[in-house]
């Protein structure tokens, strides 16, 4: 358990600290047209505080509009989480909820759309932090290709287990990442960077074309 906490050199002794403190979750959801980038990202069963920080380091400097994590079974935000963050978690706006497929359909009923990360057809049990199986997907989108619909709730799920399938249920469409060569070469953090930096492309080239 210590080191979940923290892997780095210690006396033995760790606190759990968050200093931004958690934001209720439903003032997230009223928010989350003012980020420049209207997009939540959930993490189910992620345990990786250094995945957590650098996911939150991405979010934050791509605009995203905010994280969410569950009470129970989720990541310690500690002080590897804040390392990783680079100062990140301090500013991006964190909500901690006791049930993350209620948060999801809280999500869904206010007309936010749900997407899960999922692996290529061809190389789907190769990418750590998407789901094991699409089989509910209506739709599936290459990362490099789709237009997000926005605001939106991206949910990524642990390396070891993927997404549960309750949560897969509740998916709009699946992100896949393609890619060239049949090797486990991304964790969460990166598979999340990758789409998280698609979305901020998307809504961009979005605006762009509004302002012509």
């Amino acid at each position: 358990v210590f080191g979940r906490l923290y892997s780095g050199s210690s006396q033995g002794v760790v606190a759990r600290l968050f200093e931004a403190g958690y934001q209720d979750y439903d003032v997230v959801l009223d928010n989350i047209m003012e980020a420049p980038l209207p997009l939540l990202v959930a993490l189910d069963q992620v345990q990786d505080p250094g995945n957590a920080g650098t996911l939150a380091r991405t979010l934050y400097a791509m605009g995203g509009a905010g994280l969410v994590v569950p009470r129970h079974n989720g990541v310690y935000l500690g002080a590897a989480a804040a390392k990783a963050s680079a100062g990140a978690l301090e500013k991006l706006p964190v909500a901690k909820v006791a049930n993350l497929g209620q948060a999801i359909d809280s999500a869904k009923e206010r007309g936010i759309t749900i997407y899960g990360a999922a692996a290529g057809a061809e190389n789907r049990d190769e990418v750590p932090g998407t789901i094991k199986s699409n089989r509910n997907a209506t739709e599936q989108l290459d990362v490099f290709h789709f237009t997000p619909r926005l605001p939106a709730v991206l949910i990524l799920g642990s390396e070891e287990d993927g997404m549960r399938q309750s949560l897969e249920k509740r998916c709009d469409a699946f992100i896949t990442i393609p890619m060239l060569r049949q090797f486990d070469s991304l964790n969460v953090a990166q598979s999340g960077a990758v789409i998280i930096s698609s979305f901020a492309r998307g809504a961009l080239e979005k605006a762009s074309s509004k302002a012509r």
